[in-house]
């Protein structure tokens, strides 16, 4: 997979997507990087722990967090992008955004990869920019907006309903421009799910692979395993490596996690016994 003259290859081992939340609302680590020395600093800790990806992104995504201008996300984010190119790091950067222009202006200060929780669907220009651009894109399935996407969501089969519009989505990526061979899938992790809704979803990680793209799973201390361990967030380390090792052996290609350095010696032990 070729993003912007980044090269990611899949198969041989897992790669490891480090979060840079820039944000000082985030459900995490709100708050803790949106000074840019620090922010660059974690950034280059998470590579020297094995991160292929750096994910930055300027807008909290948690549920219930509310939309914020496109000027402060571009406030947040593009300082960081800049001093990351500018520091030569070796890493793919993706651009954690829902706003086409965040999209773009990131691309051009050196982003290889869109993260777009809404599959390219909240900002009808979104699409037009990674074509053109010639950026991967994650497209996400999530059911609702972070405002209104744990309010007792509902399906008839989770994994059925999800692969179809993911489907879809993929298709409409495709129709639009985007290289097949640029386009990543999430099936969403806590973003419209219940407890057992995403568990479900993790026992039936294989129905994906059925796509044929790049698979992305994000359960880094979600909500349902601190609800299964009765953990804060702060806590929530051994069962989100559980859910890392399982997602692996299950076919999935990057994992998206906070804890870069725990995950990653996690992944090539996962690796070494299954790749």
């Amino acid at each position: 997979m070729n993003c912007r003259g980044k090269q990611l290859n899949y198969g041989e081992y897992t790669h490891i997507m480090g979060v840079l939340n820039v944000t000082p609302d985030s459900f995490s680590d709100g708050g803790a990087y949106v000074n840019l020395e620090t922010a660059v600093s974690h950034a280059k800790t998470m590579v020297a722990y094995g991160a292929t990806i750096i994910d930055i992104g300027g807008e909290s995504s948690r549920p219930g967090a509310e939309p914020v201008p496109a000027k402060i996300e571009l406030d947040r984010v593009l300082p960081v992008i800049d001093a990351l190119v500018s520091e030569h790091l070796d890493t793919v950067i993706s651009i954690d955004t829902v706003k086409a222009v965040v999209a773009q202006q990131a691309l051009e200060a050196g982003a290889h990869i869109i993260n777009d929780i809404t599959a390219l669907r909240g900002d009808a220009a979104m699409a037009h920019v990674a074509a053109e651009m010639e950026a991967g894109v994650i497209l996400m399935h999530m059911k609702g907006t972070p405002r209104t996407m744990q309010h007792k969501p509902q399906y008839q089969d989770v994994v059925k309903e999800i692969y179809a519009e993911l489907e879809n989505w993929i298709s409409s990526a495709e129709h639009k421009g985007i290289d097949s061979d640029r386009i990543i899938i999430d099936p969403g992790i806590g973003f419209g799910k219940t407890i057992e809704q995403n568990l479900h979803i993790l026992k039936h990680l294989d129905e994906f692979k059925r796509l044929n793209k790049p698979l992305l799973i994000g359960t880094s201390r979600k909500s349902f395993i601190g609800s299964l361990l009765d953990l804060p967030v702060t806590e929530r380390v051994e069962g989100t490596l559980s859910t890392v090792c399982w997602s692996i052996t299950h076919g999935v290609d990057i994992v998206r996690v906070h804890d870069v350095k725990s995950t990653s010696r996690a992944a090539r032990i996962t690796d070494a016994l299954y790749r």
